[in-house]
């Protein structure tokens, strides 16, 4: 851009302004000095710049869903042997039984997650559905989750309880408080005390 020090027109088309209290008519020109005719046109680029990649930069931040269904295997050994083995597919959700009622089993409980996630309770309640097999849970309010009593009509009884444990190991949390990946091995077992 080459600067003078004559004021520069800027056309601004079809346009109706009210500068200084004169009235500009459509088709008039408006008289600028070059230094606001570059403070306007660098504004403008980074005005349109900013929106271009507000798009693109949005889209990088996106959110991935944590809570999406994740196919998991699942094994309920009971005291005289397997009463489930299977995959299944699950997400957090409500959970429903009769000793404990509807409660969230998202893995938010107790805020051990910051949003839903697939949980271990949480399959074995879709896995129940799915395969039409009854289990039932105590809700603990004190510690935002169940405790699995019963799979199948099998139940601890005062002398067991049923142990959750993910790839190999005793889950550290509650049922609905763990968070469950795709391909994890889930295990609810029958465990003397």
């Amino acid at each position: 851009m080459v600067c003078s020090a004559k004021p520069r027109v800027i056309l601004w088309g079809v346009l109706r302004l009210r500068v200084a209290g004169h009235p500009y008519q459509e088709g008039s020109a408006l008289i600028r000095t070059p230094a606001h005719a570059r403070r306007t046109v660098i504004a403008a680029t980074a005005l349109a710049l900013a929106l271009a990649s507000a798009p693109a930069a949005a889209h990088a931040r996106g959110v991935e869903d944590t809570n999406a269904p994740v196919k998991v295997s699942l094994t309920v050994q009971g005291p005289d042997g397997f009463l489930f083995q299977g995959k299944v597919r699950s997400r957090g959700h409500d959970v429903t039984t009769a000793s404990g009622g509807t409660h969230k089993c998202d893995g938010t409980n107790g805020g051990a997650n910051p949003s839903a996630v697939p949980t271990p309770t949480a399959a074995l309640d879709d896995a129940a559905r799915q395969r039409h097999f009854t289990w039932d849970g105590t809700w603990y309010a004190s510690f935002d989750d169940f405790s699995v009593d019963t799979i199948k009509n099998v139940s601890g009884g005062g002398v067991a309880y049923w142990n959750i444990s993910v790839n190999g190991t005793s889950t550290p949390v509650g049922g609905c408080q763990f968070k469950l990946n795709a391909g994890d091995q889930v295990a609810f077992t029958w465990t003397a005390f």
